[in-house]
Formats: structure tokens, C-alpha cells, sequence
């Protein structure tokens, strides 16, 4: 099944995308709304902590901003090209061009001020 052009099993919630060398071109670089990615690992506690701070992000921005997800174990060539090192990291791109970052666990207001300042 198809949702926005992502088989349903890269979605990880309905607001939520999982990005994929597959995928990533079409919906990130090209995507005609703001994207903010969070490159993560399933075993990194930080990263567990921000999960529903980011599903919460994903769901009150929906259809204003494109939220979601690279799993940087199945994912490194993403990983690679935007220079991640440590996790969570958080790459806000606009027109297909990064345009701010945040690396670790941090408020929810601090990822708020950001994505409001790409909107």
C-alpha cells in the first residue's frame, strides 16, 4: 500500500516517514515542504527518550512540515552524508538544503524554535 508516495511499511506512524537512500531524494531533497530528519539507532537510550517528543512534533506539524526518521545502523550512507557522529541528531533541510542542525537530547521548545523559524 501506498501513503504519499512511501510504502506503508517505510511509515512509521501516519505522520511520521522513515527516510531511505530509496526514498530520500523524493521526499526529502525534493520535498515542497520544510523536512526535519532525525538520524537515530534503536539502541541508543537519547534517542528512545526523544521518540515521542518527535512523534508528538510529527503530528502537530502534519501537512506544514515532513517529520520523520533515518535509522543510522541501516541507513550509514545517509548518516555519512550529512557527517552524523553522535546521536540523536536532528537536520532541519529546506529546499532540499540543510539549513540548521541539533545533536542530543534537548527540549522540545528547542526543536520547536527551529522548525517555527523554517515555516
Amino acid at each position: 500500500m501506498m501513503m504519499k508516495g512511501i510504502r506503508q511499511d517505510e511509515v512509521v506512524n501516519i505522520m511520521e516517514y522513515k527516510f531511505t537512500t530509496d526514498n530520500f531524494d523524493a521526499e526529502v531533497m525534493n520535498s515542497d515542504i520544510p523536512v526535519l530528519i532525525d538520524f537515530y539507532a534503536d539502541w541508543c537510550g537519547p534517542c528512545q527518550m526523544m521518540g515521542p517528543v518527535v512523534k508528538e512534533l510529527a503530528s502537530e506539524y502534519d501537512g506544514k512540515i515532513k517529520i520523520g526518521k533515518v535509522n543510522v545502523d541501516q541507513q550509514p550512507e545517509l548518516a555519512s552524508k550529512y557527517g552524523v557522529r553522535s546521536i540523536p541528531y536532528f537536520a532541519f533541510i529546506k529546499d532540499g538544503i540543510l539549513c540548521d542542525d541539533i545533536t542530543g537530547s534537548v527540549p522540545k521548545s528547542r526543536l520547536v524554535s527551529k522548525l517555527e523559524a523554517m515555516v
